[in-house]
């Protein structure tokens, strides 16, 4: 039985956004892409999908799974061979993993996305989240463009089809010149890539050199390092770059914002411990980021446990900096997939203890200090206390290595309304007695920016503030920025 038919539960942990990757001028771009995608697979569990050009068409596969279950070696062949049909062209590829932040979660919305254009054909992946998306659409509607989609990336491919059919010298360039909110993209067309970030540069992009002297682009570094290519920088915030025969060229479509916005939680939760993200390396800044709790919200306890995966990191921090010894006593079980249905409370609490097996030896009788990265509704979060309280632990300590989130995010984060976050309207006391656990502490958010060691005012962190970088309107949803787009 496949992944898909067989779904677990959503879980506690926020929902990872999408990755994406390109390549050009390598032999292999669609197994190339094939392994990219495969490290970047943290990013999005829902879909998977690659498009190689042909020099005058573009192949495409997509579907729901992961990369392994969408992929198999004759597809790839095929991807391979249909970027090389045409003697000495120069192989290109895009491909992208999918967690829906805008749009259902189905086969239709899979990316990368086609379409056919005046110069030719067109393929996009995207990772991030159009805040003006439902507005464009509607405009797009009114002049005739037909969707087949609920996903706000196929908002981006009609309004570069718009711009070129009308009168723009750049007609990519006059698309993304309109667009508010996140967005990471790779653009394939017939004849070269096109790779771009948002002014506000929230979602991370790198450009590095490929195994075989072609060029590619990555969500992560850490893309770059499986597939044997060398790092050579970021994609700037406003900036083009395109990758073709001629090599790299680049260009903006708008200058850098005056208020940049890296999104925090990159550091704190999404991206790979091995990528460098915003200029620096993610383990390096959770480990520091754990150090920095430890410092704020000692404990009287008697060992550090991290919740796996994700709070690893920050707890070697923590131990280190407390002297405490860290014991790995939550289990993780390995075969568990991180596909979701719809949740109930019940189902939750049984994919908690699937996923999750505690190790009674260690936590009976002890005094514990548990380290996550975040807390969101707090439903599974009880579940897990409730479990280390049943295998004995006489007290549990739970530290925090971000500070509460209080508001939703708009921006390709699937942060729920503010009236499901635990932390919404509520003291961390308060939080303290939902999760049922004798003390909880919260990184400060001058400790979390302090430990990712950059410019503060370089990041968003509106998910603990409030204080959103671009203006969303008065009384927004994100059922409203998210319809029809």
């Amino acid at each position: 039985m496949s992944t898909a038919a067989f779904a677990l539960p959503q879980l506690e942990n926020p929902r990872e956004k999408c990755g994406v990757f390109a390549a050009w001028g390598e032999p292999h771009p669609a197994r190339l892409a094939y392994y990219a995608l495969y490290a970047l697979q943290h990013r999005g569990q829902e879909s998977a999908g690659i498009a190689t050009t042909s020099g005058r068409a573009i192949e495409r596969h997509a579907d729901m799974g992961l990369v392994a279950q969408v992929f198999d070696t004759a597809t790839l062949a095929r991807l391979d061979a249909h970027a090389h049909a045409r003697p000495g062209t120069p192989g290109g590829a895009i491909g992208h993993n999918r967690y829906s932040t805008t749009g259902a979660s189905s086969r239709q919305n899979a990316q990368p996305f086609t379409c056919f254009f005046r110069h030719g054909s067109m393929a996009i992946g995207h990772n991030g989240n159009i805040v003006n998306a439902a507005e464009l659409r509607l405009m797009l509607e009114e002049r005739g463009h037909a969707f087949n989609t609920s996903s706000d990336t196929e908002v981006v491919l009609q309004l570069i089809a718009h711009c070129d059919q009308g009168s723009a010298a750049d007609p990519l360039g006059d698309a993304l010149s309109r667009l508010r909110g996140a967005f990471s993209l790779v653009v394939l067309y017939d004849d070269r890539v096109e790779v771009a970030r948002d002014p506000w540069g929230w979602r991370p992009l790198v450009i590095g050199r490929g195994p075989h002297g072609g060029w590619v682009a990555a969500s992560e570094t850490v893309a770059l390092d499986v597939i044997g290519a060398t790092f050579e920088r970021e994609v700037e915030p406003g900036e083009i770059v395109t990758l073709s025969d001629a090599g790299v060229r680049s260009r903006r479509f708008a200058p850098p914002a005056e208020r940049l916005a890296h999104c925090v939680f990159e550091h704190v939760y999404f991206a790979s411990p091995a990528s460098t993200v915003f200029g620096r390396n993610v383990q390096s800044s959770r480990e520091r980021m754990g150090e920095r709790l430890a410092a704020e919200s000692p404990a009287d306890a008697d060992l550090v446990v991290p919740m796996p995966d994700s709070g690893r990191s920050a707890a070697l921090g923590f131990a280190r900096a407390s002297g405490l010894a860290y014991r790995e006593a939550i289990i993780p079980n390995r075969y568990v997939g991180r596909t979701f249905i719809k949740p109930t409370g019940e189902e939750r609490s049984a994919a908690v203890r699937l996923k999750l097996n505690i190790v009674t030896e260690i936590i009976a009788g002890q005094r514990v200090v548990v380290v996550d990265d975040s807390i969101v509704r707090g439903t599974t979060t009880r579940s897990k206390m409730d479990q280390l309280r049943a295998a004995g632990a006489r007290e549990i300590h739970l530290r925090i290595s971000c500070p509460p989130i209080r508001h939703p995010c708009y921006f390709g984060v699937d942060f729920p309304d503010r009236q499901q976050l635990v932390a919404h309207g509520r003291e961390v006391e308060q939080v303290r007695q939902v999760l049922g656990v004798d003390s909880l502490a919260f990184l400060s958010l001058d400790g979390l920016l302090g430990a990712v060691g950059a410019d503060p005012a370089a990041f968003c962190t509106a998910c603990y503030s409030g204080d959103y970088p671009i203006d969303i309107g008065t009384g927004t949803s994100k059922e409203a920025l998210t319809r029809g787009a």
